[in-house]
């Protein structure tokens, strides 16, 4: 008779994990580098150009208002427009640092995903109607309910529906699918799917990166605002692309 025998193998795999925290902690630093050296950068070189239209050849002492014409007051004008606009993105770039790090407490209810999924169809209604996006939901079983915080989960689901809909723009057969269902696991699995041009395989391991954006006029937090709202929900988002084909959004509850 032969005897079966199991063997178990434990590994310590703490120095991966605190390999793996120092290298988000290093993305982190890099992109907040990055958005902050873009706004001091032409501060600096604005007041030091202002500086210049004001003072005597390389001294410090101000030249005398006579000096003064009215194309110098319109450099200065523009340079103190330029100082006000970036001291403004930078203000806005603290505050979504901040909204990013201090996130609310779970208000959990039990609510019909059916009825999240209409009301991101009413929100959007125009923007789909505008650029000719076939949008469709479906959900098996119908009736499937969530434990959640229905306002969190919703501003999941806007920032995803949102994304795709920018993706979206500039192709003919445009598709947006919401789809909900239950694992094998039992798990409530909910998911965004469009058919755009994709994510590069280069960038799906930084979209959830904090102010990581392929955006010119993004701010970065969205996705990874959406992931620790799944993390204080003890669950996990993730995402599927195959550029040309279609990207799919996962949360899974």
């Amino acid at each position: 008779m032969e005897n079966k025998i199991k063997l178990v193998s434990f590994q310590n795999i703490r120095s991966e994990l605190e390999e793996k925290e120092l290298e988000s902690w290093q993305n982190i630093i890099r992109v907040l580098t990055h958005e902050i050296m873009n706004s001091t950068g032409p501060i600096i070189s604005t007041t030091h150009t202002l500086i210049e239209l004001i003072t005597k050849e390389n001294t410090d002492i101000p030249v005398s208002a006579d000096d003064i014409n009215n194309e110098t007051i319109d450099d200065i004008l523009e340079g103190m427009k330029i100082i006000e606009e970036r001291s403004d993105g930078l203000e806005k770039f603290v505050k979504q640092f901040r909204r990013f790090t201090i996130l609310p407490k779970l208000e959990v209810e039990s609510f019909e995903i059916k009825s999240l999924f209409q009301s991101i169809c009413v929100l959007f209604d125009e923007q789909i109607r505008k650029q000719n996006i076939l949008l469709s939901y479906s959900i098996e079983p119908e009736g499937i309910t969530l434990d959640a915080d229905k306002k969190l989960v919703e501003q999941i689901m806007i920032n995803l529906v949102k994304n795709a809909i920018d993706t979206l723009k500039n192709l003919k057969n445009k598709t947006l699918k919401l789809k909900a269902f239950i694992n094998r696991e039992g798990r409530t699995i909910i998911q965004v799917v469009d058919n755009g041009p994709g994510i590069p395989p280069e960038d799906i391991e930084k979209i959830f990166i904090p102010f990581y954006t392929r955006k010119k006029t993004g701010s970065g937090i969205g996705l990874s605002l959406s992931k620790q709202i799944m993390l204080l929900h003890k669950g996990s988002i993730s995402v599927h692309s195959e550029p040309g084909v279609d990207t799919v959004f996962t949360l899974r509850f």
